[in-house]
């Protein structure tokens, strides 16, 4: 059935209409077998919006607001030179996903303010914090007050949220020699787990300059993600339907990863956060035109790349190998799944109403 799905001419779909074009298609992938799948397929629901605290901390200088402002607020590289110093702390709020919204707080770096923070404002800034994220300057003179400062923090982060988890990120790689960066990265790696026991930590290189900063910030954000497994497993089953080397939720505004499924090996193992940067990089010059990015295809001898407008949250990216596949059945079997995804998002926005 599948092999003569893809071998019947395209004018026998084209020239029906376009309810009995959807029902050829939905019969080849077996939808009913995946309509099912979703229908017992639930995102717990919440009676409030999930707002999850995330603190930006760390010195001054060190890029805390150039890789937000390039994360959350469309920036370029080049022009967060022109961005001044935080002075206290800079309150923003980010929607991912429709119900999930990110509360971040850019605590500014400077010394009269870090011991502000330690000593008057300590209840206020780290309480009901879920992710602390904490940035070194990889090139900063004084690493000891660097280490202390974070080390406080963590003492108010124990004391507070000790279910938080902690992030480490070593920034302004791109100015360490290249064959020093690996062995500098690990120093420092090594020396932040030891001084952040009994919090675990997880550590990032990274570089508004290339894709580690949207390595970094795509790994934070899908930690934060409710029911991120069972999502994965959904992409799971649409690949499997679709045969698909890959398939990969970019959140619409930063161009995050939040999900994704792999069915075949690939060498490049930091090929996710390349796509968003460069797909970053492309609607950023969209935008300077007055256009919107859409949608793009790319093809080749050996695969075929379809990024398209998911759900009002998020973009897909669908890796196919098979060249007998068409685009136009890949590009259908998209719009047919978006349907589903679309409900999941309503259901999670809508304690209320259920699928159908």
């Amino acid at each position: 059935m599948y092999t003569n799905c893809w071998t019947r001419p395209l004018s026998t779909f084209t020239s029906s209409n376009h309810y009995s074009l959807l029902i050829s298609i939905d019969t080849c992938f077996s939808w009913n077998r995946f309509l099912f799948s979703f229908v017992s397929f639930r995102i717990e629901t919440y009676h409030f919006k999930m707002k999850k605290k995330v603190l930006l901390m760390g010195k001054s200088g060190s890029g805390k607001t150039s890789m937000r402002s390039i994360i959350f607020a469309n920036y370029i590289a080049r022009d967060t030179r022109r961005l001044g110093a935080t002075i206290d702390v800079e309150h923003s709020h980010v929607r991912f996903l429709g119900n999930l919204v990110l509360n971040l707080w850019d605590c500014g770096g400077q010394e009269a303010f870090m011991e502000n923070y330690f000593a008057s404002q300590r209840d206020n800034i780290f309480r009901n914090v879920e992710v602390l994220i904490y940035v070194f300057d990889v090139e900063s003179r004084e690493l000891d007050k660097d280490m202390h400062y974070y080390q406080s923090c963590l003492e108010a982060i124990l004391q507070y949220s000790p279910e938080a988890r902690v992030f480490c990120l070593v920034h302004k790689m791109d100015l360490v020699q290249e064959d020093q960066r690996d062995m500098i990265f690990l120093e420092r790696e090594s020396d932040l787990k030891r001084l952040s026991k009994p919090l675990e930590c997880t550590c990032f290189r990274t570089s508004i300059w290339d894709e580690t900063l949207y390595r970094a910030w795509s790994s934070i954000v899908y930690m934060l993600i409710p029911n991120v497994k069972e999502l994965e497993q959904s992409l799971n089953q649409f690949a499997g339907i679709i045969d698909a080397d890959e398939v990969l939720l970019f959140e619409k505004a930063t161009f995050l990863v939040i999900s994704h499924c792999q069915r075949r090996h690939h060498r490049d193992m930091h090929r996710f956060e390349k796509v968003s940067n460069i797909i970053k990089q492309f609607k950023l010059s969209c935008s300077k035109l007055a256009a919107q990015f859409q949608s793009m295809e790319v093809r080749n001898s050996n695969f075929a790349a379809f990024i398209d407008m998911f759900t009002s949250n998020t973009y897909v990216m669908v890796i196919m190998s098979d060249p007998a596949i068409p685009s136009a059945a890949t590009l259908i079997n998209i719009r047919n799944a978006k349907r589903h995804f679309e409900k999941l998002e309503r259901v999670s926005q809508h304690p209320g109403v259920s699928m159908p």
